[in-house]
């Protein structure tokens, strides 16, 4: 009886997901009695690493073939894996990579599967965990009773924590299927900071910035900051803004720690891909604005007077500090 975690990499680096995943499985395991294991598929750089987050052995199968995504591939090696180390209960991170491989890995295992956990399962006669649903204005509970649990957990909400330390990679003996699928090429959006789905802060706007040409004081806003822009539909339809940084309901659904909202109304379509912030600061000239409803902090005010002055703030604030 074991945890297993697959650890997602990123041209051999491991991305924030991973090290949350494996600090979630850690605590998994501790509340079974028993140990977790993490995988990693590919070429990994310092796999060792992921040790200190909780994890009692770091296995690693190096295939060439694995350096790029291939779910039915890889689904088939993380229940070979699962079944080798005996593991009744299967992590995986709640991402675009999660997704495709839940389904998989459940079937293949006979296992019960929720998608997109928030809580460390509860053991009180049942193995329970939460979720968030209906747009997250609810919780739900789910019971799962097959003898193999599959789980994918969202980001930002266990934070990684170093619990131990590095420890040594192994290799584990299993087949590796030829693949369907070949790559011809990846591209990747890249930039000094976080992707969208793993962003802690996040700036974003909508038409109230009445055009691309003033997009430079969100910029500098989240630039002293640390944070990650991102815009509502409207704005990336119009051209003003990369579709990558489109968040709601039908862009990217997000978490961070801090959403600050600028010039944006609040349509329920927005709101279903943000609302699971831990904090939302909105910034609108109009009061009536359905956004101050689901606020936790809002400013009533011109954008292009209260941004600039917020910005100066942070500034003095981190030169304090």
């Amino acid at each position: 009886m074991s945890v297993l975690v697959f650890a997602e990499s990123q041209n051999g680096h491991f991305k924030k997901v991973a090290k949350e995943a494996v600090t979630y499985a850690h605590k998994t395991a501790q509340i079974f009695g028993t140990e977790c294991f993490a995988l990693t598929l590919g070429k990994v750089e310092n796999g060792g690493e992921l040790g200190k987050y909780g994890a009692a052995k770091v296995y690693n199968i190096s295939d060439a073939a694995l350096n790029d995504f291939d779910s039915q591939v890889y689904a088939a090696i993380i229940c070979e894996a699962a079944q080798k180390v005996e593991a009744t209960v299967v992590i995986l991170s709640h991402t675009s990579t999660g997704k495709s491989l839940l389904g998989r890995v459940a079937a293949r295992l006979n296992a019960g599967s929720v998608a997109g956990v928030n809580s460390l399962p509860k053991i009180d006669g049942a193995f329970k965990v939460t979720k968030s649903v209906f747009s997250g204005k609810a919780i739900a509970e789910y019971e799962v009773t097959s003898a193999v649990k599959v789980l994918s957990l969202v980001g930002n909400e266990i934070p990684p924590e170093e619990v131990g330390a590095a420890v040594s990679v192994e290799n584990l003996e299993v087949t590796v299927p030829s693949g369907r699928i070949e790559v011809k090429d990846v591209k990747r959006q890249q930039g000094e900071t976080a992707p969208l789905p793993e962003a802690e802060l996040v700036v974003s706007a909508g038409r109230g910035m009445k055009g691309p040409e003033n997009w430079g004081i969100i910029e500098k806003l989240a630039k002293v900051m640390g944070a990650t822009t991102a815009c509502s539909r409207p704005v990336a339809d119009s051209g003003w803004r990369p579709h990558h940084e489109h968040v709601g309901q039908t862009g990217i659904a997000i978490r961070p720690n801090l959403y600050l909202a600028v010039g944006i109304s609040g349509a329920i379509q927005h709101l279903a891909g943000v609302n699971n912030s831990k904090v939302i600061v909105v910034v609108n000239k109009d009061p009536e604005a359905p956004f101050f409803k689901a606020a936790d902090y809002g400013v009533v005010g011109d954008l292009f007077d209260v941004v600039p002055r917020l910005t100066e703030a942070v500034k003095r604030l981190k030169a304090k500090n």
